[in-house]
């Protein structure tokens, strides 16, 4: 541990030294310090492309967000699911699942119901319309994810996403 941060101290030296008072001139390349040599850096960068590219796929065409759609897929995955199990999946505030519930019923692709264990909670299910629209959903998505890691072969995609599954305990 101690190790680590030595070097990270090493590494930061030079880029303070280098950068101190210094004033970036027009077409001068930004320095990122410290960043790229930070895995949350490349997380958020790659998090941002996706989204953004997501955003001209899947969902110009369908208008839905990464978050709406992994909702529906977990709904249609676990028809009856009380809405507090949505939101612990979805690792979502329970008062926001409220609102996003709300907005796919609106839309008529789920439906609320009162859950027949507990009269307390509402359990969802995906309509027709719902069901319909996320096998078109789907099918885009996957479009996506293949454009998206075209850069990557199969073996180094399947790899990235076991990686990244250990890294968050989605084992």
């Amino acid at each position: 541990m101690k190790r680590a941060a030595e070097t990270a101290e090493a590494r930061t030296a030079g880029a303070d030294s280098r950068t101190a008072g210094a004033e970036l001139r027009p077409g001068q390349q930004v320095s990122f310090g410290l960043l790229p040599q930070v895995l949350g850096y490349h997380l958020r960068r790659t998090q941002v492309a996706i989204f953004r590219h997501f955003s001209r796929t899947v969902g110009a065409e369908m208008d839905i967000t990464p978050g709406l759609l992994g909702m529906l897929q977990v709904i249609e995955a676990n028809p009856g699911l009380a809405q507090s199990r949505l939101a612990e999946a979805m690792e979502v505030d329970r008062s926001a699942i409220v609102k996003v519930v709300d907005q796919l019923e609106g839309r008529g692709l789920i439906v609320r119901e009162p859950s027949p264990h507990d009269k307390r909670s509402y359990s969802i299910r995906l309509t027709h319309a719902g069901a319909s629209a996320l096998s078109k959903m789907k099918t885009l998505m996957l479009r996506h994810e293949d454009e998206f890691t075209a850069v990557l072969t199969q073996e180094e995609r399947r790899q990235l996403i076991e990686l990244l599954a250990r890294l968050h305990g989605g084992r």
